[in-house]
């Protein structure tokens, strides 16, 4: 079997919080096909039929006037699940924009299901926090981290940043075709294929050392956990107990 489809999607919003009645104003979404970023792409700006705050629109720059002639959620809501429908869906920070579209289906009736109902949905900020951790992890962090060219995103936008973080996503991921070994054209006894074995003698992995920002920014994230779980920050302990 082939690798499965993959999605990356990304929204951008009217405000922060659903509870608030914000809406989504932006969709974008990419596919990846055999750990290639494709020409395949989902993207619509959605009126929200509601004002934008101020601080939403410094991010995304998106106004009302923009979007006062465009499709409605409803409007697009099919053409969105028939595109993400049965693949894996890869998002930065999954629960936010899974929030905003699992109430803009909610909005439509019950017979429309959540997002995770038509796919599967990986946190690419999950993923990079495990293999960062204590590093900033921002679409802008990893991009740098990756070397991924991100300099035409002065301001944030669904579709720019769907296809960045698909760039970002395939560099984290890139390693892992190398853990599944070719194999041999020679064959062993029993009739089965021999798997290629790693030289015993490799180069070394080079060890990037944090810069002094993303140690302060460690520190940050350190002090805010021990906040929060009274003293009780295991990290912190291992680091104080020289671990």
């Amino acid at each position: 079997m082939g690798q499965p489809r993959q999605i990356v999607l990304d929204t951008e919003t009217t405000g922060l919080e659903v509870s608030e009645g914000h809406r989504i104003i932006e969709i974008g979404c990419v596919e990846i096909r055999n750990r290639r970023r494709g020409q395949n792409e989902f993207h619509h700006f959605v009126n929200p039929e509601r004002e934008i705050e101020e601080g939403a629109y410094s991010v995304h720059g998106i106004s009302r006037e923009l979007l006062a002639g465009k499709p409605r959620f409803a409007d697009v809501a099919r053409e969105l699940l028939d595109f993400v429908r049965g693949a894996e869906v890869i998002i930065h920070n999954a629960d936010f924009d899974e929030r905003f579209i699992d109430a803009e289906l909610a909005r439509l009736g019950p017979d429309w299901g959540r997002l995770k109902d038509h796919c599967s949905v990986r946190d690419s900020l999950a993923m990079a926090r495990e293999m960062h951790p204590g590093q900033k992890n921002s679409l802008d962090a990893l991009c740098t981290r990756y070397s991924i060219d991100n300099s035409s995103r002065d301001r944030h936008g669904a579709l720019l940043d769907a296809r960045l973080l698909a760039d970002v996503y395939l560099a984290m991921t890139g390693g892992q075709e190398t853990l599944l070994l070719e194999e041999e054209t020679a064959t062993v006894a029993g009739g089965g294929k021999a798997h290629r074995l790693l030289p015993a003698q490799r180069e070394r992995l080079r060890t990037i050392a944090p810069t002094a920002e993303e140690l302060a920014a460690h520190r940050e994230r350190l002090d805010a956990l021990d906040a929060m779980s009274g003293g009780r920050c295991l990290w912190r302990k291992l680091e104080e107990d020289g671990r």
